[in-house]
């Protein structure tokens, strides 16, 4: 009798499946492609965030209530609801950073295309005179923050009443004279959009984070504090030790190489490579694999 069951489920099962595919349309694909890019989107917000491990432990929480629950654990099951009830209601404060990041994003719709795109000779200058800034304060102890927009706008800081605008090309000599210490805008930071420097000795907000190390100043607390409510890259050159630091998605990373800084920086100025078709290496490489063929 179990033998006869096991067979009918064996036989039953491709049908259902095969039921199952045939009540899929078209629109139910575009559906799921489409929930499946955002929540990609979304992951991407949240990757490298400490945002990530709470979103992991929600997942536990919801996954051990459904095991409790099919278990039949009352009363677990019930404490279990009543947490997931409580932090339901607690998700938007705690994900406040990443909901106002995302949301900037879809109001100036770049959600899914989210940087400019520029061409690869204007994007090698403006990192490398940022790179020649960095490294000649860096030498020199020369106290320094630049905050590179990269999908967000900063209008809310680029304005009369905080800093001073600059609208200039980037340039190294600039950026070395902006921070040099006797200069009255100093202690504020350069806001860069694009290839432009946009404001010079622009206040920006501190981070509120009690698990920020006590010896990092008010440089790099206020680098933390605006990469957490928006994207961009914060680069933080100390006064005290010349060490370079970048700033994103509201973590900081220390002792950063010039080579590494290149790599973060072309998440800022993003090119658009055309790769020119090489006919004749075309040509050789059909007649190789012809002969190849032929053998």
């Amino acid at each position: 009798m179990d033998s006869e069951f096991f067979s009918v489920s064996n036989l039953s099962l491709p049908h259902q499946v095969r039921g199952l595919l045939m009540t899929v349309g078209i629109l139910d694909i575009v559906d799921i492609i489409i929930v499946a890019v955002i929540l990609y989107h979304c992951y991407k917000l949240l990757e490298d965030t400490s945002a990530i491990t709470l979103v992991k432990g929600i997942v536990s929480l919801l996954l051990l209530t459904g095991i409790c629950g099919a278990l039949e654990l009352h009363v677990i099951d019930w404490l279990l609801q009543k947490a997931v009830t409580v932090l339901m209601v607690a998700l938007p404060v705690i994900f406040q950073p990443e909901l106002r990041r995302a949301l900037a994003h879809i109001g100036q719709g770049r959600f899914f295309a989210p940087y400019e795109v520029f061409a690869e000779e204007e994007s090698e200058i403006c990192i490398r005179e940022i790179c020649d800034a960095v490294d000649s304060m860096s030498k020199s102890r020369t106290g320094a923050l630049i905050v590179c927009e990269r999908s967000t706008r900063l209008n809310d800081i680029i304005d009369e009443k905080n800093g001073t605008k600059l609208d200039a090309v980037i340039s190294a000599d600039l950026l070395n004279q902006i921070f040099f210490i006797n200069t009255p805008i100093h202690d504020g930071a350069v806001i860069i959009r694009g290839s432009r420097i946009m404001v010079a000795g622009a206040k920006l907000p501190n981070s509120q984070n009690a698990n920020i190390p006590h010896e990092l100043g008010t440089r790099h607390r206020a680098a933390i504090g605006i990469s957490e409510q928006v994207d961009v890259l914060a680069l933080v050159v100390s006064e005290e030790t010349g060490i370079v630091s970048i700033a994103e998605r509201g973590h900081i990373k220390r002792n950063i190489t010039r080579l590494a800084l290149q790599e973060r920086l072309k998440t800022v100025f993003p090119t658009e490579k055309k790769e020119k078709l090489n006919f004749k290496e075309l040509y050789l490489a059909a007649k190789s694999r012809i002969k190849r063929a032929e053998k």
